[in-house]
């Protein structure tokens, strides 16, 4: 009976910490100041991620987009990534700042925090990055 426990505690278990480790992007849990220090330091843009806890296209980024290898690694090599949430906290005011209308907007930033492009709305992972290259490289469609 233990060791049956045992195993269908490691079952469970497993999967929690594989997708906690995951490669996905890394959101650094820092200030939209912090961030911008980070960036300074790192030679990076930042990518800013503002949502809501009630938006179904977020909550769909975060769980099927956002976890995806190849996104973590061209997210995770370029960006600072931070993401705020337009109901509380500093995220009332980046969303004020920032003129955020829709949920979720991702928001590309220069190292002094000025607007260098936006993305609005669910997209499919090469979207995504496509659309933020674009920014990166300072093309505009």
């Amino acid at each position: 009976m233990k060791k049956l426990l045992v195993i269908i505690l490691s079952m469970l278990i497993i999967p929690i910490v594989s997708a906690q480790s995951g490669n996905g992007i890394t959101f650094k849990k820092i200030t939209l100041s912090e961030a911008r220090s980070a960036a300074a330091q790192e030679e990076k843009m930042i990518f800013v991620d503002v949502y809501t806890t009630w938006c179904p296209p977020c909550k769909f980024m975060d769980e099927k987009i956002f976890p995806q290898k190849e996104v973590g690694d061209y997210f995770n090599s370029n960006f600072i990534n931070t993401k705020f949430d337009a109901g509380k906290g500093e995220g009332i005011k980046i969303a004020e700042i920032y003129n955020i209308k829709n949920y979720p907007t991702y928001l590309i930033l220069d190292k002094e925090g000025k607007e260098l492009g936006r993305i609005t709305g669910m997209k499919e992972a090469g979207v995504l990055i496509d659309m933020v290259e674009k920014i990166r490289n300072g093309k505009k469609d």
